[in-house]
C-alpha cells in the first residue's frame, strides 16, 4: 500500500474509557460528530460510553442510585455505529439539564451546594470508569463544560482529573471561535425550502407570510434562510439599532432597576409595511415573505413579556411569545391604516423541522472532522478545556475555554452578524429594495 493511502497510525494515549455526551437542541449532522468521535477512540483501543439524554442522569447521580446501562448510558461499539454518520436525529438523545445552573461566578465554585450537580457529574463519570469527556452542544453546554473543568481544577492535589473537550453545535451559528457550526447549512436550506414554498402560496393568494425562524441571539440563521429562500425582507436582532431601538427601565424581583434595550415595535412594523407597499406600487407584487429572527422577542417591551416562562438558563420561552403572529396582526393593521385596504398577513413559526433534517454533505464532513478533533485533542495532544474548531479546508484547531467564556460571569460571548459586513450587506442587497 502506498504511503498516501495508509491510515493514520495508532496514537499513544493514556485513556482506557471515554464518555461522549450531547446536550441542548438537536442539529443536523449530530450523528456524524458522535460516530466519528467514537470510532476514533475505538480504533485506538479506547472504550466509549455514550451518555443518554445529556446530563439528565449524571446531574442527579448518587452512589445509592447507580447509572444503569441501557437507561442512562450505552456502550458504543462498531456495530452500534453501523451506517450512522449520515443518519438523522441524535443516537444518544439530548436534554437541557444544566448541572452548572447555580454557578454564575468563580466564587460559586467554592460553594458545595452550588457545585453539587457538577460534583454528581464527576462522581457519575468516575463510577463508570470514564477518564475523559467529549461534550457536544451549544453555548450553554460550552458553559457547562467550562464549569466542569473549573470544578476539576479545584479538586484536591493528586486527584486524577477527567479532561473535557467541547465540540460546538448550533444551527444558529452564533459561536465565537469557529466560522460555521455543523447543521447550520442544512438548517438554512431546510428553512429556505419552506420559504420558497410559502412564496408560491403567497403569490397565489396575494398575501404575506411573516416567518419566525430560530436564532435567539444572532441573525445567522434568519439571514441565511432569507438569502437562500428569496424572502422580501429579513429583520434580526442586529437590526435593532438607531431609530428601531429604544430603552426602558426594568424592575427586578429584588426591587433593583436596570436599563434594558428594547425594540421600537411601531417603527419595525412601519418598515415591514413600507416593504409591502414598495413591492405593490413599484413591482406589481401583492405578496411576499418576511423573515423575523425569534431573538427579537427578547427586545420586546417588558409589558409584552409579562407571564412568559423562562428556562434553566434564564432564556424566555419564545414559543409562548408567538412573535410571528403578534407582528402579523400589527402589520395587517398598519397596512390598512396607511392604504385603506386589507391584506392577509399570516404569522408562522419555522425552525423545529430544521433541527433533525437529513444532513447535507458539508455538515457531515464538518461534523466528522470535529469528531476526529475530539480524539486528537484529548489523546494526541493531551489537551483539557478546549473547544475543537475547524477553519479553511477543514483544518483543525483548538480554542481554550478562557478565550470563549467571560472569566467573571462564566458566560459565553455571542458572535453576531456584523452590521455592514459583506454577509449582512448581501442580505440587504437581495431583499426588496427600499430607499430610506
Amino acid at each position: 500500500m502506498s504511503e498516501s493511502l495508509s491510515p493514520p497510525p495508532k496514537g499513544v494515549h493514556q485513556f482506557r474509557r471515554v464518555a461522549i455526551l450531547f446536550a441542548g437542541g438537536p442539529a443536523p449532522g449530530a450523528n456524524a460528530v458522535i460516530s466519528t468521535a467514537a470510532i476514533s477512540f475505538l480504533r485506538n483501543d479506547v472504550e466509549v460510553i455514550g451518555m443518554k439524554h445529556g446530563y439528565s442522569s449524571l446531574a442527579d447521580f448518587s452512589p445509592d442510585k447507580p447509572l444503569v446501562e441501557g437507561r442512562d448510558y450505552v456502550r458504543i461499539t462498531p456495530e452500534y455505529l453501523k451506517r450512522t454518520r449520515s443518519s438523522q436525529g441524535i443516537m444518544l438523545g439530548t436534554a437541557r439539564t444544566n448541572p452548572g445552573r447555580s454557578v454564575s461566578s468563580p466564587a460559586h465554585l467554592d460553594d458545595p451546594d452550588r457545585v453539587r450537580p457538577l460534583a454528581n457529574v464527576d462522581a457519575g463519570l468516575r463510577s463508570l470508569g470514564v477518564e475523559a469527556l467529549v461534550s457536544i452542544g451549544g453555548d450553554d453546554t460550552l458553559k457547562t463544560a467550562n464549569k466542569f473543568k473549573l470544578f476539576q481544577d479545584r479538586l484536591p492535589a493528586g486527584t486524577r482529573k477527567i479532561p473535557v473537550v467541547h465540540l460546538p453545535k448550533t444551527i444558529d451559528n452564533d459561536y465565537m471561535g469557529i466560522d460555521f457550526t455543523f447543521g447550520y447549512f442544512t438548517a438554512v436550506d431546510t428553512l429556505a425550502s419552506e420559504i420558497r414554498n410559502l412564496l408560491y402560496d403567497a403569490d397565489a393568494g396575494r398575501c404575506y407570510y411573516l416567518c419566525e425562524t430560530m436564532g435567539r441571539s444572532a441573525g445567522w440563521l434568519s439571514y441565511g434562510a432569507a438569502i437562500s429562500g428569496e424572502a422580501s425582507l429579513v429583520v434580526s436582532v442586529e437590526d435593532i439599532h438607531g431609530r428601531y431601538r429604544g430603552e426602558e427601565t426594568v424592575t427586578a424581583a429584588d426591587g433593583s432597576t436596570k436599563t434594558k434595550a428594547v425594540m421600537n415595535v411601531a417603527r419595525v412594523v412601519e418598515r415591514i409595511v413600507k416593504t409591502m407597499r414598495v413591492r405593490e406600487e413599484n413591482e406589481g407584487k401583492q405578496y411576499g415573505v418576511i423573515v423575523l429572527a425569534e431573538g427579537l422577542a427578547e427586545y420586546l417591551p417588558q409589558s409584552d413579556l409579562e407571564g412568559i416562562p423562562r428556562d434553566d438558563h434564564g432564556n424566555i420561552s419564545i414559543s409562548h411569545v408567538q412573535l410571528g403572529r403578534k407582528f402579523a396582526r400589527l402589520v395587517a393593521d398598519e397596512y390598512k391604516r396607511q392604504t385603506g385596504k386589507s391584506r392577509k398577513v399570516v404569522g408562522i413559526q419555522l425552525g423545529y423541522e430544521a433541527r433533525c433534517a437529513q444532513p447535507h454533505a458539508f455538515d457531515i464532513m464538518l461534523g466528522s472532522q470535529l469528531g476526529v478533533g475530539a480524539y486528537r485533542a484529548l489523546a494526541e495532544r493531551g489537551l483539557d478545556g478546549v473547544m475543537v474548531s475547524v477553519s479553511g479546508q477543514l483544518d483543525l484547531n483548538y480554542v481554550p475555554f478562557e478565550e470563549l467564556v467571560d472569566p467573571d460571569t462564566l458566560v459565553t460571548v455571542v458572535r453576531y452578524v456584523e452590521r455592514d459586513s459583506d454577509f449582512h450587506r448581501l442580505a440587504r442587497f437581495l431583499e426588496t429594495y427600499v430607499n430610506e
